[in-house]
């Protein structure tokens, strides 16, 4: 299978395929001279070509008829080995079944989210892993891959390094801690106010600067950890994909939930302390593991997406995560 096609369908969001990454690296160390053609959504395009992972990428919008028909015309216009569909929703697996891909790979019902998506696969796969990534992993083994999961590395455009390093030099700032208080839903984040104590403990005692970094619509969840940091020595980032990992590649440390930035930052190698709740670390915490997991021993795993913080990351003190960061920062503080 030298001259193997792949089409590898993961749409979105940031956590999510650089969870997938290590996955279909282990089906580009297997088939090295193949095509892997990754389809996803048109925000997403730089992150898949960081990974330099794919030979082609579609971009899709799933909400827009005209993008949906001209990749389903373009996977009808070619012979796949099989599709592999690391997502498991309907918007995702229409597109192979639809695109004519007579191999079609995914998770059986017992893994998928959204329910019926399975019978429109052709083969079928219990996952048997904890973890998501290794789960997709399972997935790349049925495609022929000859181990599950295996490294892979992102690339940072130069011009974003150069762009981010000079306007922290700009600021006088020489070493920094990234926290991204945010993400999505506010029962997996830890309250603002202690984002803001964090920050004033890091500034002053470790004279590091604080960058909060933050999302669309988190600008005032920004100023609330800026306003708790007394010291004020910290700065808002709302920067673009490319931006954020210039950051978050230079970084000392990141703090954060369980979050696309979370994910992105360890996926770049720099040290992190994630803080977990409603959600499982053993399924979607930091991988590889090697990061410093805070996560009250009373947490419940409930995946509830409610607008309160959940009870059990109250649990979670500034002095416990203050000393996480001082154990992932080590000779460096």
């Amino acid at each position: 299978m030298a001259d193997a096609r792949f089409a590898v369908v993961r749409l979105g969001s940031l956590g999510d395929i650089v969870h997938t990454f290590p996955a279909v690296a282990a089906l580009r160390d297997s088939f090295p001279h193949s095509d892997i053609v990754w389809l996803t959504h048109p925000r997403w395009v730089e992150l898949v070509e960081s990974s330099a992972l794919a030979t082609e990428i579609w971009p899709v919008d799933s909400r827009d008829l005209g993008s949906v028909r001209e990749v389903v015309g373009k996977l009808r216009a070619r012979p796949w080995d099989a599709a592999i569909d690391y997502q498991g929703l309907w918007k995702a697996a229409l597109l192979p079944f639809f695109g004519r891909v007579r191999r079609r790979i995914g998770f059986s019902a017992a893994t998928v989210r959204e329910y019926g998506v399975p019978i429109l696969y052709t083969d079928r796969v219990d996952a048997k892993a904890d973890h998501v990534a290794e789960q997709n992993g399972e997935l790349s083994l049925r495609a022929g891959a000859k181990g599950g999961i295996a490294a892979f590395r992102l690339r940072v455009n130069e011009p974003d390094l150069a762009r981010v390093q000079g306007e922290l030099k700009r600021q006088g700032v020489r070493r920094y801690v990234v926290l991204s208080p945010g993400g999505g839903w506010r029962s997996k984040c830890w309250p603002a106010e202690r984002f803001g104590a964090l920050c004033e403990r890091i500034s002053s005692e470790m004279g590091i600067t604080c960058i909060v970094n933050y999302g669309p619509g988190e600008s005032q969840l920004a100023d609330s950890v800026r306003a708790q940091c007394e010291s004020r020595k910290s700065i808002a980032f709302d920067g673009d994909l490319g931006s954020l990992m210039a950051l978050l590649r230079n970084g000392e440390c990141f703090v954060g939930g369980d979050t696309g930035p979370l994910h992105l930052a360890v996926a770049l190698g720099t040290p992190a302390v994630a803080l977990f709740g409603p959600t499982d670390p053993r399924r979607n915490g930091p991988f590889p593991p090697g990061d410093i997991v805070l996560r009250s021993a009373d947490a419940t795993t409930t995946y509830s997406r409610s607008n309160e913080t959940d009870r059990s990351l109250l649990a979670l003190s500034v002095e416990a995560v203050f000393d996480a960061v001082k154990a992932r920062l080590g000779a460096r503080v």
